[in-house]
């Protein structure tokens, strides 16, 4: 979001008076489930950017549009954003294909695009340039924090699969890259992918049982991750694998699997931003730092080492909670357990939902 602001300081440098218009574009009909909470984020920091003023004095101006999930869609609404709605600046796109097409248009346009969501690394190294600049970790940099985890498993045979399109291609090129570093010996027996949005789960999850790994990597999510784990629990495809997800502890996919969670999956997710709710004394759950500040690589069934009892433990319990980051809003700070050792009273903390939910299952990275 820095640069962003940094954007519309550019921006703000002409026409004082005029609000900073920022071109907005997203596949909110194909992806509604994630999108959704994005957009109510936005409106909510422009509310509150607008009621301080502004940038510079002047006051910012969102025009959104949905861009079809596509990438000859996305490039004819941005350029209707840079056209005809008079758009400072460029954000937004989901998929990675489609934001890859509208930073080809940045560059062609010169105007500054923050790409929201997309993941792959072309956006930003192979096909960058100077007006493009990203929001969240790569694929290259999600794969890297779960690979370490994967090559102390020693696992030798591994299945992957992913959705069809520059998103999953780029998660599995990197996997297999890293992995394959880190462990030489390792084989990919298996490899399937599915058009978006349009995987055959039984056949999918009959193709990767047949090959027999030992483990398997996966960069499905939303629908596509919904009816994989559906039809691999009904087929027993994870039973005893280790299963690798990009993507699958961020809250959007994980909730929807309810029930069906699977457990001791390792998952890349959101690491939760701070509450504003009280909350009581000791408990947390363990995150191990994977190599970037944003996300960490951990299992659900992991607790911290133990720690003393703090006199008083509601004043104590912020600073233990900033060591042991909140994984998702809503969770709260709990006791698991307390014991004496050495005189010493102790608590083996741990973070617990406030609802029942699938989030206990999976293993978070």
């Amino acid at each position: 979001m820095r640069v962003l602001f940094l954007a519309l300081l550019l921006a703000a440098g002409s026409a004082a008076a005029q609000p900073i218009r920022i071109g907005e574009l997203n596949s909110y009909k194909v992806f509604p489930a994630f999108l959704e909470p994005y957009k109510k984020g936005f409106e909510l920091a422009l509310e509150e950017i607008n009621a301080k003023g502004g940038v510079n004095g002047r006051k910012l101006e969102i025009v959104s549009r949905d861009d079809g999930g596509t990438p000859g869609d996305a490039v004819r609404v941005a350029e209707e954003l840079i056209s005809r709605d008079k758009a400072d600046v460029l954000m937004g796109t989901f998929a990675s294909n489609v934001g890859l097409a509208v930073a080809n248009l940045a560059a062609q346009r010169k105007i500054v695009f923050l790409a929201a969501e997309p993941l792959t690394d072309k956006i930003v190294w192979e096909n960058g340039n100077a007006y493009t600049f990203r929001l969240r970790p790569s694929t290259y940099m999600q794969v890297a924090m779960l690979v370490p985890e994967a090559a102390k498993l020693k696992k030798k045979r591994w299945a992957i699969v992913y959705p069809n399109y520059e998103y999953g291609q780029s998660a599995t090129d990197s996997f297999k890259k890293l992995l394959k570093a880190a462990q030489p010996d390792v084989e990919f027996v298996a490899e399937q992918a599915s058009p978006l949005g349009k995987i055959e789960a039984g056949a999918v999850v009959q193709a990767l049982a047949d090959a027999k790994p030992d483990a398997i990597f996966s960069a499905l999510f939303a629908a596509d991750l919904q009816k994989f784990v559906r039809e691999g629990n009904t087929r027993g495809l994870f039973a005893n694998r280790s299963v690798f997800n990009l993507l699958g502890g961020e809250p959007e996919y994980l909730d929807p699997l309810k029930d069906e969670t699977p457990e001791g999956w390792w998952v890349t997710a959101i690491r939760g931003a701070s509450s504003r709710r009280r909350s009581t004394c000791a408990s947390a759950r363990r995150t191990r730092s994977a190599g970037t500040t944003t996300r960490a690589s951990a299992r659900l069934s992991d607790t911290p080492p133990s720690m003393p009892l703090p006199k008083d433990c509601a004043r104590r319990a912020p600073r233990i909670r900033r060591k042991f980051p909140r994984p998702w809003p809503g969770w709260r700070w709990r006791a698991r357990s307390v014991a004496s050792r050495g005189g010493r009273s102790t608590i083996s903390p741990r973070w617990v939902p406030m609802w029942g939910s699938s989030r206990r299952r999976m293993a978070v990275a």
